[in-house]
């Protein structure tokens, strides 16, 4: 993922630190749940003060996304799409592996708490935006792009709508847990959007 970060800019000397703290606050949350963590748990996990936190980061959830970026950067979320040249098993691949991370336990509860500061954070919402979902939602339309390309998908489809059509069920069935997340659904989810994305026959 390609984003220009607008959070903390730490010395080398303090890039052990940064980890700790980041490392702290995705361990803890999963543990306690974001109500009750706090950024004095956070420091005392990560062998700190607390105003070394403060200095970096405004709040907690300002802690809390910088370490799901960290995530992406270290490599241990795969943020690029497939491109085999079939669109449908493509698109079946990421969306169960989105699967897989919302339903992953390690993720479960950080993601919702995430999602949950998002909500009543607007100006952690912008940065969600412009550091996260914007450059990752920018992969998943290149990927479309390429199956217009190829006239699997209209040409004159909106990217965006796509992009939401197929991600946006997902997100919703496991925020509201209003039905089971699966791989089927997964594959259901694919084959519906499918269906009114490709070319029009005359």
């Amino acid at each position: 993922m390609t984003s220009t970060p607008s959070g903390p800019r730490p010395s080398r000397r303090s890039e052990t630190s940064r980890r700790a703290i980041l490392g702290a606050a995705f361990e803890l949350v999963g543990e306690v749940g974001y109500a009750k963590l706090s950024i004095e748990a956070i420091a005392a996990r990560a062998g700190v003060g607390k105003q070394t936190i403060y200095r970096w980061w405004p709040s907690k959830g300002a802690v809390l996304f910088d370490a799901f970026l960290a995530l992406a950067t270290d490599g241990q979320a795969d943020t690029t799409l497939p491109d085999t040249g079939d669109i449908a098993a493509d698109l079946k691949h990421v969306l169960r592996a989105t699967v897989d991370e919302l339903t992953d336990p390690r993720f479960d509860l950080p993601t919702r708490a995430l999602n949950t500061e998002v909500a009543h954070d607007p100006a952690l919402a912008a940065d969600y935006v412009e550091r996260l979902d914007r450059p990752i939602k920018e992969l998943k339309k290149q990927r479309l792009r390429s199956a217009q390309r190829a006239g699997e998908i209209a040409s004159d489809v909106d990217l965006d709508v796509a992009v939401e059509l197929l991600f946006a069920p997902l997100f919703q069935r496991w925020m509201l847990r209003s039905g089971p997340l699966t791989p089927e659904f997964a594959d259901a989810v694919v084959a519906t959007v499918l269906a009114g994305l490709r070319p029009r026959q005359n």
